[in-house]
């Protein structure tokens, strides 16, 4: 339940967070890198240990919080403002007003890469018996990371910018989210163990189905 949580507040904010520009030399990136990533090492940590039915809810949990609060971010911006609040009022609508272009590239490029971080996570567990988990975590943030933004920046922002900038945008945000992984690795693991033992519990996925839609079957 605690790692659900974290997983959706980590989407949430990051989808906040990407109203901010960073600027680390010729390199540009939204500040939703900054806890992004971490939704995708809670899915390897959800998937490592309760298999995929629990990660299957708990993605499809976080899809609609997420929705929820881009739904009311939304209203809040129609909603009229008070008077002596009109000067906050576009800086207010700058982060909640969310372009519907990029709302929908978020919740569909969200949907696959977590589905396809899980999916890889849980074939390679089998695969691999148990073991070389790191190996897994690392592969399935590169496959569901590398399914992430081949969705959402051409949907969200081609015809917005050069193809050849929009190609090194994608490759660059794979890169550095995939290192965050790497980086955050021990950790990962020894979160992993502890959990595991916590809990008495090491699902290994078998006769499930690997359907998105089959979110009654946890």
């Amino acid at each position: 339940m605690l790692m659900g949580i974290l997983f959706i507040t980590c989407l949430i904010a990051s989808n906040l967070l990407e109203a901010k520009i960073l600027q680390f030399g010729r390199f540009t990136m939204t500040a939703g890198v900054l806890c992004f990533p971490i939704s995708y090492i809670l899915n390897d940590c959800i998937c490592e240990v309760w298999g995929f039915r629990k990660t299957r809810l708990v993605i499809w949990v976080a899809f609609l919080m997420n929705f929820l609060v881009v739904t009311l971010g939304q209203l809040a911006v129609l909603l009229p403002a008070a008077d002596y609040w009109k000067e906050s009022e576009p800086h207010f609508n700058f982060v909640f007003g969310f372009a519907p272009r990029i709302v929908a590239s978020s919740f569909l490029a969200f949907l696959v890469g977590s589905f396809v971080n899980a999916y890889v996570m849980s074939r390679m567990k089998v695969a691999q018996q148990g073991r070389h988990f790191s190996v897994r975590a690392i592969a399935s943030t590169l496959f569901g990371e590398g399914a992430d933004s081949i969705i959402f920046f051409p949907l969200a922002f081609y015809g917005m910018m050069p193809v050849p900038d929009l190609l090194k945008l994608m490759v660059l945000q794979v890169i550095t989210k995939t290192a965050y992984e790497v980086v955050m690795l021990p950790v990962t693991i020894r979160v992993v163990r502890f959990v595991k033992r916590f809990e008495a519990t090491d699902v290994f996925d078998s006769d499930l189905s690997y359907n998105p839609l089959h979110v009654s079957d946890i």
